[in-house]
């Protein structure tokens, strides 16, 4: 067979492999005396036949009027290929790679060398040893027989075609239909970002992904199905998942088969992310957070809650379900801090939420798993940061509130969340989390340390369009203490009932302020309210919907 040399540019779409015969190039034999007498002109060896390839020769002294070969600079290095005949053979457009087509063209000489060559690795391809595979790289000098090639294979492999264009999607066809088509880990993010836009323009507060349905959203308590999206299936949906997380993050996904992360899109919102499987598929729920912090005011907050702001130590809790509001009610308070007093704040959080830049005070905030471990170990060494506010995204075990409780003692404001209902229930969830025998300290604890608990909820408004909080507030006046301390939390209900002077209230009483208002339906409070009875008596008698009076 004769051999073939193929030549590969820098693109990577033009692929050889190097091929040599086997065995070591023989050595070059030394060159016969130069007799006295001239000697007649060696004439050159007729071509070998196709079948069988030529022996290597010596190179051969230059004859006369012919030019010397270029000498070796220093440093480089020289390589001489065997001398094989070979030609080049240009590739049909049409033809499969590997394939050729043609015949051989005249055999000539080249040197890679040449700046104008173009060429920056040879591919020798011979039959012979196919099994042995070598590549040259530049820059060594390597001079090898090389075919000249016709003008059109030239420009062919001077200008290689470019890639296919990725499909553009067809109009009126679906965001599903249209990520299957690309791969592209951008389209993916960007069919993510565009839900999430259209979420925040419908004011929804959460988007759920879980796979065999379209994505859903949460406007004003009420779920909403995007029916104009195909259902995701799940390996689409992981896809989507998977688009915007970190390497990390996919790595903690898959150990703790949970992630609560932070995701921010630029000019529309932040949002807080939590990543889970779900019957061997993935799910996903965002909840939108505002870039703006309002104040309490504007929030709809009672005005006590600016003079927690403004304490020096102390505990202060803010309690309700899921979705009240709770993260809302804590930035503002932390945002009046930021603004009015020059302090350390430190918070710690899962996932930071609310970003505070730095104003009066300056504002440090850790997220867990990405700057500590657990909310215990980051309590344990904020003491020795210097601070002088801390918040606490939730007190979840007995050691986080153990520790929450000891920093408030030392002479710091802290705030922290609770998933409790109400301000009687808060003071005896973080009681009945220590064993019995320590529960009358943790008692002297915290009347000792509560400076006040708010408890929230939210509520459709009547124009059905947006939401009203409903708060509940307790102050820890010295008679609130003494109750906590006794262990008569069941009686904490009637001093709030009955301390308006100092700034509290029950969540009845608020219920029915809203009622009068106009703010808030009389259905819907008292189907929120504690006690039926009395939210009644505030309201004039009034009984509740579908229930006789007196």
């Amino acid at each position: 067979m004769r051999g073939e040399v193929d030549v590969k540019k820098r693109e990577p779409w033009i692929v050889g492999e190097v091929f040599r015969p086997e065995g070591p190039a023989p050595e070059a034999a030394p060159p016969e005396p130069v007799a006295d007498e001239p000697q007649a002109p060696v004439e050159p060896e007729a071509p070998a036949e196709p079948e069988a390839l030529p022996e290597p020769q010596a190179p051969a002294e230059p004859e006369a009027g012919e030019e010397p070969a270029a000498e070796v600079a220093e440093g480089e290095e020289s390589v001489l290929l065997p001398e094989v005949e070979v030609g080049v053979q240009a590739q049909a457009e049409d033809a499969e790679p590997g394939e050729v087509s043609g015949e051989p063209d005249p055999v000539s000489m080249i040197s890679l060398d040449e700046p104008d060559s173009g060429v920056s690795e040879v591919f020798v391809v011979s039959d012979a040893a196919p099994e042995v595979v070598e590549e040259i790289v530049m820059p060594a000098r390597i001079d090898v027989p090389f075919g000249p090639v016709e003008s059109a294979a030239a420009v062919e492999m001077a200008s290689p075609p470019s890639p296919p264009a990725r499909p553009e999607a067809v109009p009126g066809q679906t965001r599903s239909a249209w990520m299957k088509r690309s791969d592209h880990e951008t389209a993916r993010a960007t069919y993510l970002a565009e839900l999430l836009e259209e979420m925040v323009e419908m004011g929804a507060s959460d988007l759920h992904f879980t796979a065999g349905s379209p994505p859903v959203v949460r406007v004003h308590g009420d779920l909403i199905r995007l029916d104009p999206h195909p259902p995701l299936d799940p390996g689409e949906l992981r896809k989507v998942v998977y688009s915007i997380l970190s390497q990390k993050q996919r790595e903690v996904l898959e150990n703790e088969l949970e992630l609560d992360c932070a995701y921010s899109l630029p000019g529309v919102s932040r949002f807080r992310v939590n990543v889970y499987f779900q019957r061997d598929s993935i799910g996903a729920a965002f909840r939108a957070i505002p870039m703006e912090i309002k104040s309490p005011e504007a929030l709809g907050l009672p005005p006590i809650l600016r003079s927690f702001a403004h304490m020096q130590r102390g505990f202060v809790l803010v309690t309700g379900p899921t979705g009240s509001g709770k993260s809302t009610t804590l930035a503002s308070v932390i945002d009046v801090v930021n603004h009015e007093r020059a302090v350390h704040i430190m918070t710690i959080e899962d996932p930071i939420e609310f970003m505070h830049a730095h104003d009066r005070a300056m504002v440090n905030q850790r997220e867990l798993g990405a700057d500590t471990k657990t909310f215990a170990n980051a309590l344990k060494h904020v003491l020795r940061q210097d601070p002088d506010v801390i918040l606490v995204g939730e007190m979840r075990d007995l050691e986080t509130i153990s520790v929450a409780l000891t920093a408030a003692e030392t002479g710091h404001l802290v705030f922290a969340t609770l998933h409790t209902q109400d301000a009687p229930q808060s003071i005896d969830r973080v009681i009945d989390v220590f064993p019995p025998h320590q529960q009358q300290q943790v008692r002297v604890q915290l009347a000792a340390s509560l400076q006040g608990i708010v408890s929230q909820q939210l509520l459709p408004a009547t124009d059905v369009l947006s939401r009203v909080v409903a708060v509940e507030v307790l102050v820890a006046t010295p008679a609130v203490r003494n109750l906590i301390r006794e262990g008569k939390t069941h009686q904490i209900y009637s001093s709030i009932q009955a301390g308006a002077q100092y700034g509290m209230q029950t969540m009845d009483q608020h219920l029915a302020t809203l009622v009068r208002a106009g703010k808030v339906t009389r259905e819907i409070a008292f189907e929120r309210c504690h006690h039926m009875e009395d939210l009644s008596r505030l309201l004039g008698g009034a009984t509740a919907p579908g229930r006789r009076g007196g």
